[in-house]
């Protein structure tokens, strides 16, 4: 059985999914959101800003949503998702496949809230900043 938090990161990851963006309960009024790597790598704090951040980067997306590949709980407090996206570039045609083909989420879960989103353009970041290697994934 999955504990609390997975499915706390389960739920928001599936509205994602949907590609609805929208739903933001899930997060701590004050969260860290971080991007690491790609092209609008930066660390932004509360829902508000990284609320702005992503509606940014979607408007440059047609039909971007998320394609979960495996959540991995790493301990009390934290899920590392591995995933893909899926998506075309409004302006170049692009498909998101082709410059994020291997993505993750590390999601950081205090009190039921979540406290920090990193997301990594690269799994193998993710993973070797995890000390993990990509075979673990």
């Amino acid at each position: 059985m999955a504990s609390a938090n997975v499915e706390l990161v389960r739920s928001m990851h599936a509205a994602w999914e949907r590609g609805d963006w929208a739903y933001a309960d899930w997060a701590d009024p004050d969260i860290e959101f971080v991007i690491e790597g790609g092209p609008d790598a930066g660390r932004w704090r509360g829902v508000g800003a990284m609320g702005k951040v992503w509606r940014e980067y979607l408007d440059n997306w047609e039909d971007y949503r998320i394609v979960v590949e495996r959540y991995r709980e790493l301990d009390d407090e934290r899920v590392l998702v591995l995933m893909h996206n899926a998506g075309r570039s409004r302006t170049s045609g692009v498909e998101v496949e082709q410059i994020a083909a291997k993505v993750a989420n590390l999601v950081h879960i205090h009190g039921g809230k979540v406290t920090r989103l990193v997301t990594y353009w690269d799994r193998d970041r993710a993973l070797a900043d995890l000390g993990l290697t990509p075979e673990a994934d």
